[in-house]
This record gives structure tokens, C-alpha cells and sequence, in this order.
């Protein structure tokens, strides 16, 4: 069988495996825009939480009512839903995947109610990591390490996020980052939008 074409990455000179399906590797990571040498970052990875950006626990129902959010019982649980932040969702610079508790409920249960399509899923450890501060939410450390497999930019929407999950990403973390929390009395907002807009634009305009 003969050896792997072999290219050069433009960011850093290092080598490119090619394997057999054409699907690049690059310095032994799947394919992104950009390297540790280059100054262009491939297109970020959004992990959205449920419950509290989607689905605002703490807000009043007068006030969900007039903001277009639509209530259900799913799976058990009284949850409210805008259809319009699907749309919205699909029209970020970001490839959407979910972070949340529901994990892969929320393709059968929540997308489809707000216009998603299926989405990839970070599913979280069953055990809890040794050596980390107990401040740090349990999602961080799985979201950082589906990232970094990926080395790939990301955002993490989420009610839960602290100091310490930002200083863990931070620390962690071998790419750009933004964990934006999101308040769960207001769910998903036009400012939350903004926010994560201009982040993806400042990371490849800086």
C-alpha cells in the first residue's frame, strides 16, 4: 500500500497526514482552518445549555407569555420554550452543539420544538475528575477536553458558569474561549446574541 500523500500546513510548516478517507489530520488533530502557527481560527463550537438559555426557570410566566415563549410538559418537566431563538441560534458564525443535562433527549425533546436540527452532543463523564478545585462546574472539564480533541475555538452559553469554571478554561485551554452566562430570569437575550457575535469577529479580526 503506498504511504500517505504528504502536504505542508501553511500556518507552521509542519507536516499534514492525509488518510485514506481524504479526511485531514492536522498535527494529529481533525481538520480546522488554522494551526498554533497561524493567525485564522476555525469556525467555533457553541455548547448550548437547556435549562435557563432556552428554557428561563426563573422567569415569570406574564413575561415569557409576551416574549414569545411557549409552554410544555416535557419528559416531566413544566419547560418554556421561543421558537424564535432556533432561527437566531442557526444564523451564529458558530457549529451549535448541545451542553446540557438532557444530552441526547434534547435532539428528540427540545430542538425540534425551536427549529433545530440534530446537533452533536457532549456527553459528560460518569466519574468525577481527581485534582480539580470543587468550585468547577461538572460540565467544564468534559467541554474543554471535547474541544481541545477537536482544537477548535468555543463558547459555552450556560446559567451555571463561575469564576472557577473561567479560570479552569483558562488554565485548560489551548485555544480562544468564551464562557458567557446567561441569566436565568431572561433566558437567551438580542444582548447574548450581540456578545457572541462580536467575540467570533474579533477572533480572526482582531
Amino acid at each position: 500500500m503506498p504511504p500517505f500523500p504528504r502536504a505542508v500546513c501553511p500556518g507552521c510548516g509542519e507536516d499534514i497526514a492525509v488518510n485514506r478517507g481524504g479526511r485531514l489530520r492536522v498535527h494529529g488533530r481533525l481538520p480546522y482552518d488554522g494551526c498554533p502557527g497561524s493567525s485564522r481560527y476555525a469556525r467555533p463550537l457553541l455548547f448550548l445549555d437547556v435549562d435557563g438559555p432556552l428554557n428561563p426557570h426563573y422567569m415569570g410566566k406574564n413575561k415569557s407569555r409576551r416574549l414569545g415563549y411557549q409552554r410544555d410538559w416535557i419528559n416531566g418537566f413544566d419547560v418554556r420554550l421561543n421558537p424564535s431563538h432556533g432561527p437566531a441560534l442557526l444564523g451564529l458564525p458558530v457549529d451549535l452543539v448541545w451542553g446540557t443535562t438532557w444530552e441526547h433527549d434534547a435532539n428528540k425533546l427540545i430542538g425540534p420544538v425551536i427549529g433545530l436540527p440534530e446537533l452533536p452532543v457532549c456527553e459528560w463523564s460518569k466519574t468525577e475528575p481527581k485534582g480539580i478545585d470543587r468550585r468547577v462546574y461538572y460540565k467544564t472539564p468534559d467541554l474543554v477536553d471535547y474541544a481541545e480533541d477537536r482544537h477548535r475555538p468555543w463558547i459555552w452559553v450556560d446559567d451555571e458558569i463561575g469564576d472557577a469554571d473561567r479560570e479552569y478554561a483558562a488554565g485548560a485551554a489551548t485555544v480562544p474561549t468564551l464562557l458567557h452566562r446567561v441569566d436565568p430570569r431572561e433566558g437567551l437575550t438580542t444582548d447574548d446574541f450581540t456578545a457572541i457575535t462580536a467575540w467570533v469577529h474579533n477572533l480572526n479580526n482582531p
